[in-house]
């Protein structure tokens, strides 16, 4: 019986999707700007994760993705840079789907750009306006908080706190209330007419002094951030679905949004049954900016680290956990995959069988960690569980029955979690022919009872980089490096 905890009610609740084991998802994507940084990564891999899991557990999962293709940070940073926005946001676009499958994650069924949703986004913003939700001021189309009696339900607040997403707060003097966002941007210059001429992709545009403005019955302009989520989800679920995700400092305002436009719209609440957050990346105790010289990209991290690094730190802590990084957290978690792994290969390799005897332990730690993650996907949990299983299961004689057993279960669970690169554990490790002999002379010593001339041996094979272990199955040639 699986429960999330549900930011809506603010408590965990049992999983029942609308519609039996169908479930539709949708997370916020990115703003293609600029490339994406850990807490991104933080985010896609959790969901990935919770996806991956759900999809075991046999549900059949819809997990939409947006992809905000036009803002005024896009712009902004073409302007910045002396090129067209579509240019920016194209290849940001495709540097993220690059980070993407670096990073393993392929649990999404589809990407949606906004402005492959501009009809969507128009038919909303009519309905408001026709519905009394919105209204026009010189500046676009906003959404009046105060006709939506519920405004506020996802958060508890109707005002922003230090730790919202607010940079995309749209301010008037002509608005009505100061918390009301809007949901179509007029286009200032519009007036001018320098515009270039229309240019053909899934929907025509203008191009007028570098900023793209779509035709429509309210006016010339482009989306406002809000409007594009809703836009797309109607498009693909309808009114209602079952989960959205997405990081916590997007609750207020741009979810408490998406709550208000939707369901003024339909008339149907609530817009979503789910709503999983996740929680804020901090790197050493400071938010992540490129003023303090701690901005890391997924790109910049995997210079230095492997992706199942990045996926480990994630599984680490639990999703709705605050998560701060730091090396020596990825360092520890470098190391303790290393011990899997090593753990992996010795079981792979038992070649000695024995009557089986730990049938109770494996499957009691088998059971409990499916348990854990019932409990509102606690990965932290698990983790602790695993290692505490190794420390007790390197104490046993394991048969071969029981190695594959094990085994078996760890190649399932990281189809879930994706933290093991199994190629890696798989591959046949060969051995220089110099090493090889110096360790049958070692082990030979050491039958005779002469361990120091096995210690100098051990010593000479240690200076080339390798080293021995022995093990109940007999002495293993492990790299050092």
């Amino acid at each position: 019986m699986i429960k999330f905890y549900n930011t809506l009610t603010q408590k965990k609740e049992v999983f029942k999707p609308l519609k039996n084991k169908k479930i539709n998802l949708f997370v916020c994507g990115p703003t293609v700007y600029d490339f994406s940084h850990l807490g991104h990564a933080r985010t896609y891999v959790s969901f990935d994760m919770i996806v991956n899991y759900l999809k075991y557990q046999g549900y059949k999962v819809f997990y939409l993705q947006n992809i905000t293709d036009v803002d005024d940070k896009i712009i902004k940073r073409a302007k910045e840079r002396g090129k067209n926005w579509d240019e920016i946001s194209r290849f940001f676009e495709k540097e993220y789907y690059k980070d993407i499958k670096k990073l393993k994650i392929n649990s999404v069924t589809k990407y949606a750009r906004a402005t492959s949703h501009v009809k969507e986004i128009q038919s909303q913003v009519k309905r408001l306006l026709e519905k009394g939700y919105a209204y026009q001021i010189d500046d676009g189309i906003y959404y009046d908080i105060k006709k939506f009696k519920d405004y506020g339900k996802l958060s508890k607040r109707t005002i922003t706190q230090a730790e919202d997403s607010t940079s995309r707060i749209d301010e008037s003097v002509q608005k009505r209330n100061k918390g009301d966002f809007c949901l179509w941007k007029y286009i200032k210059s519009l007036s001018s007419l320098k515009a270039r001429s229309m240019r053909k992709g899934t929907h025509k545009y203008k191009l007028i002094d570098n900023e793209p403005a779509w035709s429509s019955t309210f006016g010339w302009g482009r989306p406002g951030w809000h409007i594009e989520d809703t836009a797309i989800t109607e498009k693909y679920f309808g009114p209602q679905y079952d989960i959205h995700g997405g990081a916590r400092d997007l609750i207020f305002p741009h979810h408490e949004a998406e709550i208000s436009q939707m369901e003024a719209i339909s008339g149907k609440a609530p817009l979503v049954r789910y709503w999983l957050h996740t929680g804020f990346l901090t790197i050493e105790g400071q938010k992540m900016s490129k003023s303090l010289g701690n901005f890391i990209t997924i790109q910049d991290f995997l210079k230095k680290y492997s992706p199942e690094v990045l996926r480990f730190i994630v599984f680490s802590s639990h999703y709705r956990s605050p998560l701060d990084f730091s090396e020596k957290i990825a360092k520890e978690a470098k190391v303790n995959l290393k011990k899997l792994e090593e753990f992996l290969k010795n079981l792979k390799e038992k070649s000695k069988s024995s009557k089986s005897q730990n049938g109770k332990l494996i499957k009691g730690f088998k059971d409990k960690f499916w348990k854990i993650l019932e409990d509102d996907f606690n990965t932290p949990k698990a983790k602790a569980l695993i290692f505490d299983f190794l420390t007790k299961i390197n104490k046993k004689r394991i048969s071969q029955k029981e190695a594959r057993e094990i085994y078996s279960f760890f190649k399932e669970v990281n189809r879930i979690l994706g933290f093991l690169d199994f190629k890696k554990i798989e591959k046949k490790e060969i051995f220089p022919t110099k090493v090889k002999e110096l360790a049958i002379q070692r082990e030979k010593y050491r039958k005779q009872g002469n361990f120091k001339k096995a210690d100098e041996i051990r010593r000479k094979i240690e200076k080339l980089g390798y080293k021995v272990e022995d093990t109940k199955e007999g002495p293993k040639l492990k790299r050092t490096s």
